[in-house]
């Protein structure tokens, strides 16, 4: 059942809706808005919210707009909580300071579908009295499968073997001297929380060794998985290190040029998380002086524009953020996050608040 103004529509986008209730139906429910359309989940929709909720879809073309239709009369007026989508960002932007204030006090609930949600400001949505939940657990096994990747084609050079052969010139210029196994190997995983915990039991059938530095000690740890007291330890020991931390004021830069320096010479760093979580800068001076052996990235600190100093190295793995990119992965995001806004409903609470707001 969707709303759109104020007539029922029951075709937006791919979405066949079925099981529709009639207009005198619905004027108890409360409402709740779809702010980007899902994109594998239609049927879900209809699931989750039937008798539970009226089901609007904002298409509102800018962020104006949107503000308006939440006026007295308006086809929001009352909106109760939101699934937002970071497609809609073309049209109203992201969820900064500016549109949480512009948001009524009707609303308490943000789905957001996404594990990172550093395009939602927190402490606005904090002083407002709203919460916010993401899709964690959803995206453990598509981008911990995406970090594997990088982390093997990093030691084997599989990506720059891949584009030799394509350029015509075979295996010019690789060289067994530049790639190494994995078996032995030492990773450094930084946040062990699902994803990371994911990654850990995949390296694991390698064997890799798996060091995890988080903020707290993870009592989901399988018993080989060494847990290390500080970052400093994490990077001194590590022939490699991936990231997987959220992005917030006190992680930005959190790898940055003193923690890359305590590296081992040949070490590899890896980053799945958020591209300014890592210090580009320092990343690329220590490509540049040889300290470090690659980098193996599917975030970056100002997407879609990559820097071109990170195309000149060819040992260089690079990804347009595709950790999630999968029909299973995405879908899994969709459902989760409108469950979030479903127990929202019917229980006061979702089940992945986000930490800030615990």
């Amino acid at each position: 059942m969707f709303l759109k103004g104020s007539s029922i529509h029951i075709s937006i986008s791919r979405f066949s809706v079925t099981n529709v209730l009639q207009p005198a139906d619905m004027t108890t429910l409360p409402k709740v808005m779809i702010c980007g359309n899902p994109r594998w989940a239609h049927d879900e929709v209809n699931e989750l919210f039937n008798g539970i909720a009226q089901v609007i879809v904002d298409d509102a073309p800018n962020r104006a707009e949107f503000f308006a239709r939440f006026e007295p009369g308006g086809p929001y007026e009352g909106t109760v909580g939101i699934y937002r989508r970071n497609i809609s960002a073309a049209r109203i932007g992201i969820y900064d300071g500016g549109l949480i204030a512009g948001l009524p006090s009707s609303v308490k609930w943000i789905a957001h579908n996404g594990a990172g949600y550093d395009l939602v400001d927190i402490h606005a949505c904090k002083e407002k009295g709203i919460d916010v939940s993401n899709t964690s657990g959803a995206v453990d096994d598509g981008t911990a499968t995406t970090a594997l990747y990088l982390i093997i084609s990093c030691f084997r050079h599989f990506s720059w073997g891949e584009r030799s052969l394509r350029a015509g010139t075979w295996k010019n210029p690789i060289s067994s001297a530049l790639t190494h196994d994995l078996t032995g190997r030492t990773i450094g995983i930084l946040g062990l929380g699902g994803i990371g915990l994911r990654l850990a039991h995949l390296v694991h059938a390698f064997p890799m060794r798996v060091l995890y530095y988080s903020r707290n000690y993870n009592p989901e740890a399988p018993e080989w998985c060494e847990y290390v007291g500080s970052m400093d330890e994490l990077f001194e020991r590590s022939d490699i290190l991936s990231i997987h931390v959220p992005l917030r004021e006190d992680t930005r830069h959190l790898v940055g040029e003193t923690q890359i320096r305590k590296m081992k010479s040949g070490s590899i760093i890896v980053n799945t998380a958020r591209g300014k979580v890592l210090d580009e800068e320092a990343l690329i001076r220590a490509l540049e002086d040889g300290h470090l052996a690659s980098a193996g990235l599917d975030v970056f600190p100002d997407e879609p524009n990559i820097n071109p100093r990170l195309l000149e190295f060819l040992q260089n793995v690079l990804l347009p953020h595709v950790g999630t990119r999968t029909q299973d992965t995405e879908k899994k995001m969709e459902v989760r996050a409108m469950t979030n806004l479903r127990d929202f409903l019917t229980t006061g609470t979702g089940k992945d608040l986000v930490p800030e707001l615990r």
